[in-house]
């Protein structure tokens, strides 16, 4: 299965199958989301092809309720990129 699909089944179809008010980017949705990249010094050359790969994908940001909760992640492969909040 491709991962983008694997990524699809794991968040938007869950929360439609669930009723949840995440999983989906929409306007009046709940604003929790996790950015991710190409974990440092994984082979993929992107994130699908790292995660087709077999490697974990690189958490740069957590964002709850709206709001940066955390940023690249020191518990996993940190994020290859560093995702920027621009005002």
């Amino acid at each position: 299965m491709p991962a983008e699909t694997v990524f699809c089944c794991a968040t938007g179809n869950t929360a439609r199958q669930r009723k949840l008010d995440s999983g989906l980017v929409e306007a009046g949705r709940a604003a929790d989301f996790v950015l991710m990249d190409r974990a440092q010094h994984s082979s993929g050359t992107d994130l699908l092809d790292s995660v087709r790969k077999g490697d974990l994908p690189g958490i740069g940001m957590v964002v709850i309720d709206g709001i940066v909760r955390c940023g690249r992640s020191r518990n996993t492969p940190p994020a290859e990129r560093v995702p920027e909040i621009v005002n």
